[in-house]
């Protein structure tokens, strides 16, 4: 039958039955996009949860942002029975197994007040309100860490793509990513999880 030979009614009731295998179809795509988004985090990236002893070299910083100088300290390691019970659940989820909270959903992407950021799982000093800005990602952005040492990148393939992870180098705390788009003098941007961090304000 020709599209001109059916009536109108039947052009109709074919509308909604169109409609509603779109919206399924869309629907499960979605789905299936966040199962693989869920579950395509990166070994190496995951793997930090499970830290092997051994020793650091980090710089102390006081909490108002004053270097105290390097020092070497053992490693922070605890196991997942541990960190889950010092942990809040999602910031279990995003410490230690690479998860990453949603954009303008953290405390800290919005925050202007001076102090430094320490991480949440061993209180190293990880970015300074010095270098943070606002990047209009919806996560709070530095263009660098308070010291190198601090922190420690990771190649991370998931996604089809190439990131570079962060992480802290004295827990292994998954952090977030680095990106090359960031403003002088640095022009990077470490686009991190409020959730993997603790703010102290300067007094």
């Amino acid at each position: 039958m020709f599209e001109s030979d059916r009536g109108e009614g039947e052009n109709d009731k074919s509308h909604p039955d169109m409609r509603r295998r779109v919206f399924l179809t869309s629907l499960g795509a979605g789905l299936g996009a966040a199962v693989l988004w869920k579950w395509s985090k990166p070994y190496a990236i995951v793997s930090a949860a499970k830290t092997t002893p051994g020793e650091v070299t980090v710089v102390k910083f006081s909490d108002d942002g004053k270097p105290l100088g390097k020092v070497t300290t053992a490693k922070v390691v605890k196991t997942e029975a541990e960190w889950q019970q010092q942990l809040p659940s999602g910031v279990f989820e995003i410490t230690r197994h690479a998860d990453t909270e949603f954009a303008y959903s953290g405390k800290y992407w919005n925050l202007h007040d001076k102090g430094i950021y320490r991480c949440i799982c061993c209180d190293n000093a990880l970015f300074s309100s010095a270098t943070k800005f606002d990047s209009g990602t919806g996560w709070p952005s530095f263009w660098e860490p308070i010291a190198k040492e601090n922190v420690r990148e990771i190649r991370d393939r998931s996604l089809g793509m190439e990131r570079v992870a962060v992480a802290c180098t004295e827990c292994d705390s998954h952090l977030g990513h680095v990106f090359d788009d960031g403003p002088r003098p640095t022009g990077l941007r470490y686009c991190m999880n409020s959730a993997s961090l603790r703010f102290v304000k300067a007094a």
